[in-house]
């Protein structure tokens, strides 16, 4: 009877497992299979245009990289910081119990809050409008919460006697962080960098109310207090208020540029883990 079980059981996961993988590449294949046999350099590098058909992304895809670059400047070491106290410094009391539930509330909260915290602190409070920076900021603060998280589990997962033949070794506090409880947490860390940074690059809600739905019109703007509409916002707003002729047509494409890039960003990521457990065997 428990090898009949076992085996219905073992069924079921695998049919389950290829139903997911089934639906992710039929997905995967709906977006890709109108936009990208259209994508050219023209329309990578061009400018978008407001009536006229033919125009480009130049400027949104910009943009997207440009807020994702300076939202992981600012997320990354804050939330490592963050991570590594709460696991390795932070006493257990009730006032860190509630910090961490605090932490993890504020890793489910919508994307939208943290865009009205930009609007507030950046618009209203500091008068900068509609900028770069307060996207690239905001964005910073929305995957915060995740990164501590990521991290302190990710320290507390590494085995205790790693640590503490460390010590004996030695090893300061400090040493055995830097070199032994990051190195061997790097996969976990490294999963979360990834995972919050393909948020981050298909990121609109925040945007729209932080950036704005506009560019400064120009392809490789530096100014942190220009207009920054990314590309998921240029994809929303020619899907729902564009009024060019060829609207269908760049929003399928804009949608190709937007899956590749994330499968990209995942790729980058994922090829230092592959590195390290070659290393490793």
């Amino acid at each position: 009877m428990n090898r009949i079980r076992n085996h219905i059981f073992t069924a079921l996961v695998w049919t389950i497992g290829i139903t997911v993988i089934l639906f992710i590449f039929g997905l995967l294949f709906l977006i890709l299979k109108d936009g990208l046999p259209k994508l050219s350099l023209d329309f990578l590098y061009g400018l978008p245009s407001e009536i006229e058909e033919g125009g480009g992304i130049g400027p949104m895809l910009f943009n997207s990289f440009y807020i994702l670059i300076i939202s992981l400047i600012i997320a990354i070491p804050l939330g490592m910081a963050a991570g590594i106290y709460l696991a390795e410094f932070a006493p257990d009391n009730k006032w860190i119990g509630f910090v961490r539930i605090c932490v993890e509330g504020l890793a489910s909260v919508p994307s939208l809050i943290f865009g009205l915290f930009g609007i507030a602190l950046f618009v209203e409070l500091f008068e900068v409008g509609l900028t770069i920076l307060g996207a690239a900021v905001s964005l910073a603060f929305l995957n915060l919460p995740v990164l501590t998280r990521v991290t302190e589990e990710s320290i507390r997962a590494v085995p205790q006697d790693i640590k503490n033949a460390s010590f004996a070794l030695g090893g300061t506090h400090l040493q055995t962080i830097m070199r032994v409880l990051i190195p061997v947490a790097q996969n976990g860390i490294i999963t979360g960098i990834c995972l919050v940074a393909g948020r981050a690059f298909g990121e609109s809600a925040v945007i729209i109310l932080t950036g704005g739905v506009s560019t400064s019109g120009e392809m490789w703007d530096f100014n942190l207090l220009s207009p920054g509409a990314n590309l998921a916002v240029h994809l929303w707003y020619v899907q729902s208020e564009a009024i060019v002729p060829d609207a269908a047509d760049i929003a399928q494409k804009a949608a190709a540029v937007l899956v590749c890039i994330v499968l990209i960003i995942n790729l980058l990521f994922r090829i230092p883990l592959w590195l390290s457990s070659r290393k490793m065997k």
